[in-house]
């Protein structure tokens, strides 16, 4: 009976084990048959030897290891279900933070716009990035999108109170006042919003965030930014003129061209001197409702109309009027809104791109990474999730990583973006290997 009970116990222990082996075989297999060629445990592409620097470590610890995999895929998968089981999963499994990491942050919540027309993996990756509960979001998808992606956006944001799509929808020329008006629309919306918001920062889809929120927080209460806007700019140089002194027509998703005999412009209204800058901003709530309902503002935006490329001289010239709020004059080119590689730079302001340029823009590669993350901005633009994606994986978790060790609440598991540790270390671990 004694030798009966020895033999069965050795039975499911050999049981176990091979149980234990085929379940390592099997998800080997299921990593190297992965549609999208990806590795690692469950599909992830692992992260690279060049990312594994930037990553915490600990002597004699395994490597770090994605469990965060096809979030496009997921998102479509789960359509547009509603209702609160479907959403508990949805933040959960693509590990949203859920609470305010700090009561210096839930004291100041900040408001964001959106622009995105594609790329739904990473407009996902954007929001979770500058996620919580405290701030608030506005959406804007362009109306040109196809329907699968509008309705993609659509289930994500109805799982989060505090995130909302745009209430009209232009649609987006690149360089046409389509721009201007979407950012003008999330504005109206953000200006009714319960939240009490500070400052507005403006996104698109293909930036993703340097700082952490804190960090972001603590920059717009600085001695410098406390009481002001960032819109980095100068006066229009002569280059940048015909920009404005000639007319322009949009051509409606396509492009901007000049409208034909080169039809001048008139003097801007108010006798504005126009600057120029970049698109993007951090804005006061009192400005917001300056440029919402200042005549001064709406002049200028009707008249912004058919100039090129609006978006870059129109923020920049308010904010260069002493009786608007929190104006800026004389600001220059301060503040650190984007880290972004341009081709004409290249030799003096940064060592070139090392992924591809789009429109003299840097497509960022891994090996940017380190320049990114010395310049400290607050966001870098551009990254793409077809082209070189191991750059913004390495830098989404080390972002996370820099989130998480900032917090002053306990830390939830399913806000780790990765873990220390695969199912073959865990295998060999248990066998002795």
């Amino acid at each position: 009976m004694l030798q009966l009970e020895g033999a069965k116990c050795s039975f499911l222990f050999c049981l176990g084990i091979c149980m234990l082996i085929c379940s390592v075989i099997y998800l080997r297999a299921m990593a190297g048959t992965d549609p999208q060629g990806q590795s690692g445990p469950l599909g992830c592409r692992p992260f690279s030897k060049y990312c594994q620097a930037f990553l915490p470590s600990t002597k004699g610890s395994p490597a770090w290891q994605r469990r965060d995999c096809q979030v496009e895929r997921y998102l479509l998968g789960m359509g547009s279900r509603g209702g609160d089981q479907h959403c508990s999963r949805l933040v959960r499994e693509l590990h949203f933070i859920t609470s305010p990491l700090s009561r210096e942050e839930e004291d100041y919540p900040l408001a964001f716009i959106l622009t995105v027309h594609k790329e739904l993996e990473l407009l996902v990756r954007l929001l979770r990035a500058i996620y919580t509960p405290q701030n608030v979001y506005c959406v804007h998808v362009d109306a040109k999108a196809p329907r699968e992606y509008r309705e993609a956006v659509e289930s994500l944001v109805g799982c989060f109170p505090n995130v909302f799509l745009a209430s009209h929808s232009e649609m987006v020329t690149y360089a046409g006042f389509s721009r201007l008006q979407a950012d003008i629309n999330c504005m109206r919306d953000l200006a009714a919003s319960p939240v009490p918001w500070r400052k507005v920062l403006n996104l698109c889809g293909q930036d993703f965030p340097v700082k952490s929120n804190m960090e972001l927080v603590r920059y717009m209460q600085s001695k410098e930014w406390r009481d002001r806007n960032m819109t980095p700019g100068i006066k229009q140089p002569a280059a940048m003129r015909h920009r404005t002194q000639l007319q322009y027509r949009e051509v409606r998703g396509s492009h901007v061209a000049p409208k034909r005999g080169g039809l001048k412009k008139g003097a801007p209204p108010h006798r504005l001197q126009i600057y120029f800058g970049t698109a993007y901003y951090a804005l006061t709530k009192t400005f917001v409702e300056f440029v919402l309902r200042s005549h001064v503002s709406r002049d200028l935006l009707e008249w912004s109309k058919d100039t090129f490329s609006p978006d870059e001289h129109y923020w920049v010239t308010l904010n260069h009027i002493k009786e608007a709020p929190g104006s800026h004059v004389g600001g220059g080119w301060g503040g650190k809104i984007r880290t972004i590689k341009w081709r004409d730079q290249e030799g003096t302001v940064h060592n070139g791109c090392k992924g591809r340029y789009v429109r003299d823009i840097c497509i960022y590669g891994l090996e940017d990474l380190q320049w990114i993350i010395d310049r400290n901005s607050m966001f870098a633009n551009k990254f793409e999730s077809k082209s070189f994606p191991e750059a913004l994986d390495c830098l989404e978790q080390w972002h996370r990583d820099k989130v998480l060790q900032q917090a002053m609440v306990p830390i939830q598991s399913w806000w780790q973006l990765a873990t220390q540790g695969n199912a073959t270390s865990l295998f060999n671990a248990t066998v002795g290997l």
